[in-house]
């Protein structure tokens, strides 16, 4: 007993004794796979707003949690591209990428998932994710590809990209500035991409491919100075019109500061009038946040309509005074002959007073040394209200991913699965990935591949996975300085191009119309909603939920009759199968509860009216799994009014649980033994010994 329930709180114990030659493969499986997994770890990290580094910390912590407390002994937990990408869209509406504020709430989404997953587990509800059924996870996987891939692009261009509430949009107007396109980025791209397939296609380099090419790329980098980077004052910009464009820029960031700030302390004041509390402070406190809000807005409009011109802005640097100072002209307005430094400049970030310059590529930059600190994750209740609903959608499709992978390896290496158990793994490895700013992991079916592949036969590949990407960290970040962003973006973009599945799309619409519609609704709503990706999942479920009660609400009822094999079958699909005008039998294709009753009752109200002279009603109840008491009350009182319209009704093939709720509530009874068969055939016998005379028709059968 104690060691059941040692293992219950601790399933890693199921591990031990390891053998040495299982110890050597799982290390040899942990080493493969952070070597794998490291370069991807911060491509996911780009793709989700936050700094490159984080990607590490989440393949850090929660891949050791997630294979200690999970049921799974290959599944790797980490950072993935939905994940990523869904971590975005749930922040970015509410901070600045990059920022200290994003990083927060950002850590406290993961908590907020890591929570939900655990307390799901715990509970033992691993089968709610049932409810997101297979188109919506279908059509969602196909427009999340799309969305990341899409997202990308600026990465692989060296184009500017806005940020608003309509990602479509802020694509649209990216592709404004192809003409600007950065040559050696776009160049580093085609490289990195054109590698990335071919190493694929040669099994040796299938697996280190992604770690050799961005070593080439980051020598390449370096050796032909592919970043450039400078910044400048707002006065030693020339031209005036560019100048006064970056300076109302500059003021208007000033004010959204000072607004925003307003605006906090306000909020601060209502909630101290709240507790009191004092409802006409409150509401004037209401009414004056609103009035700043409004503000703030409009001035962030403004600020987007000035970013938008500055970011077609094309500069040189040309050397003036008598100090030789750099000083920026726009570009086809600089003095004739004027001695530049032979570079093309685009103003990168505006940032109280002080203009970032680009000229080159965007590179990795300074990754800080060091394992992640203990850091709390900064809890407020806005911040939660605010995140509660992505937090239970990533919580929801990060296991749904996680599970198929984990099944699928469960399978290949013949181990028993605990659904409840791999939520409760997750639900830690995100809870304390929060504590050590992680973002929300799950399972990687890429990693977890990999993981399988290298030979890893216990949990403890992840736990020396962990372990060498800690080394990482603690030692090999600064080798990565000048690895180019795009190498990330294209690693991304590849990552993704097999999610998009269209050939899984028309299966499904082959399979079912309604189906089909689920999947293709989710597809749209998800791709014209984004960044916030929720909204795509939810209404594509209640959707699917939706079109299921509709089709339990009016199941079929088949009238039968005689097939030439002896079967009874519907007579809608077979129009000349043989009846008879003694008998109505039908047959019922679905549970009989409160929201069909209706469906049902009308039915053979219907079917006893088109044939008058029937002594009988047969009822062939195989299909019926269930009876709840509005259906018990319906089937009391139909008989009773068949009784009384001088027909007997007979039942064949009820189920165990539904005779069970008949004897409970009279119903069996009232129906009688003897009218309670197993099969149609013993019914139908019974019916015509009852008849008492040669039944000449096609729906008997006569020995």
């Amino acid at each position: 007993m104690t060691n059941k329930l040692l293992v219950r709180f601790f399933p890693f114990l199921l591990w031990f004794p390891v053998q040495a030659g299982i110890l050597r493969g799982d290390l040899l499986a942990g080493l493969t796979g952070a070597l794998v997994l490291a370069p991807k770890a911060m491509a996911y990290a780009q793709l989700s707003g936050l700094p490159l580094q984080f990607g590490l910390y989440t393949a850090f912590v929660p891949a050791i949690l997630g294979a200690l407390w999970g049921s799974s002994r290959q599944l790797s937990t980490g950072p993935v591209a939905i994940a990523s990408l869904m971590t975005a869209a749930a922040v970015m509406p509410l901070a600045m990428p990059q920022t200290e504020e994003y990083i927060g709430l950002a850590l406290l989404l993961t908590l907020l998932v890591g929570i939900i997953q655990l307390l799901l587990g715990v509970v033992k509800l691993g089968r709610i994710v049932n409810f997101v059924s297979h188109p919506v996870i279908l059509g969602f996987m196909n427009a999340a590809a799309i969305i990341i891939g899409l997202s990308q692009l600026d990465m692989l261009l060296g184009l500017p990209k806005g940020r608003s509430d309509f990602f479509l949009k802020d694509i649209w107007d990216m592709l404004k500035y192809l003409p600007q396109t950065h040559l050696p980025t776009l160049a580093m791209s085609i490289f990195s991409l054109v590698l990335m397939l071919a190493v694929k296609k040669i099994p040796l380099l299938a697996k280190p491919g992604i770690l050799i090419i961005m070593a080439a790329a980051t020598l390449l980098s370096a050796w032909t100075g592919y970043e450039r980077n400078e910044t400048c004052n707002i006065a030693d910009i020339v031209t005036q019109d560019a100048r006064e464009l970056v300076s109302s820029y500059n003021n208007i960031a000033h004010q959204i500061g000072e607004q925003s700030t307003n605006a906090a302390g306000l909020t601060k004041q209502i909630r101290r009038a709240e507790k009191v509390p004092d409802a006409r402070t409150a509401a004037d406190l209401h009414y004056r946040r609103n009035l700043l809000e409004i503000d703030i807005k409009a001035l962030a409009e403004e600020k987007e309509k000035l970013l938008r011109k500055i970011n077609l802005l094309t500069f040189v640097r040309v050397e003036e005074g008598n100090d030789q100072a750099l000083l920026l002209h726009q570009e086809g307005k600089a003095p004739v002959g004027a001695k530049t430094d032979g570079h093309r400049w685009h103003i990168k970030k505006i940032e109280t007073g002080i203009v970032k310059l680009v000229g080159g590529g965007d590179v990795v930059g300074i990754i800080p040394l060091g394992l992640p600190s203990f850091r709390l994750p900064t809890f407020s209740l806005d911040g939660v209200l605010q995140l509660l609903s992505s937090a239970l959608v990533i919580a929801l499709v990060a296991f749904m991913e996680s599970i198929s992978m984990a099944k699928a390896i469960a399978s290949k290496a013949k181990q028993r699965l605990d659904p409840n158990q791999e939520l409760i793994g997750q639900g830690l490895a995100n809870i304390g990935g929060s504590f050590f700013q992680a973002y929300p992991a799950c399972g990687s079916f890429t990693a977890s591949a990999v993981n399988l592949q290298a030979g890893a036969k216990t949990g403890l590949a992840m736990v020396f996975n962990g372990s060498f990407i800690a080394i990482i960290l603690l030692f090999l970040t600064s080798l990565i300085y000048h690895l180019p962003q795009s190498v990330l973006a294209a690693n991304n973009l590849m990552a993704v191009a097999g999610l998009v599945t269209i050939q899984s799309l028309k299966h499904t619409w082959k399979a079912s119309r309604a189906d089909g519609v689920v999947a293709l609704v989710t597809f749209t709503i998800t791709l014209l909603a984004a960044p916030h990706l929720d909204k795509g999942i939810i209404i594509g479920t209640a959707l699917s939920i939706g079109l299921y009660l509709y089709r339990s609400m009016a199941p079929r009822v088949a009238i039968l009759g005689r097939f030439e094999d002896g079967t009874l079958r519907d007579v809608k699909v077979n129009p000349h199968l043989s009846t008879s005008p003694h008998v109505t039998a039908i047959r019922f294709d679905g549970s009989l509860y409160f929201a069909n009753v209706a469906h049902f009752e009308d039915a053979v109200l219907a079917a006893v009216a088109a044939k008058r002279e029937a002594r009988y009603l047969l009822v062939v109840g195989d299909g019926i799994n269930y009876l709840d008491s509005s259906g018990e009350e319906m089937l009391h009182n139909l008989i009773i009014r068949l009784h009384e319209s001088g027909m007997d009704a007979v039942f064949s093939g009820l189920k165990k649980q539904v005779l069970d709720v008949m004897r409970a509530t009279g119903l069996f009874q009232l129906i009688g033994n003897d009218n309670i068969f197993a099969t149609e055939e013993q019914a139908l016998a019974v019916i015509s010994h009852r008849l008492g005379e040669t039944v000449d028709d096609g729906l008997f059968i006569h020995h």
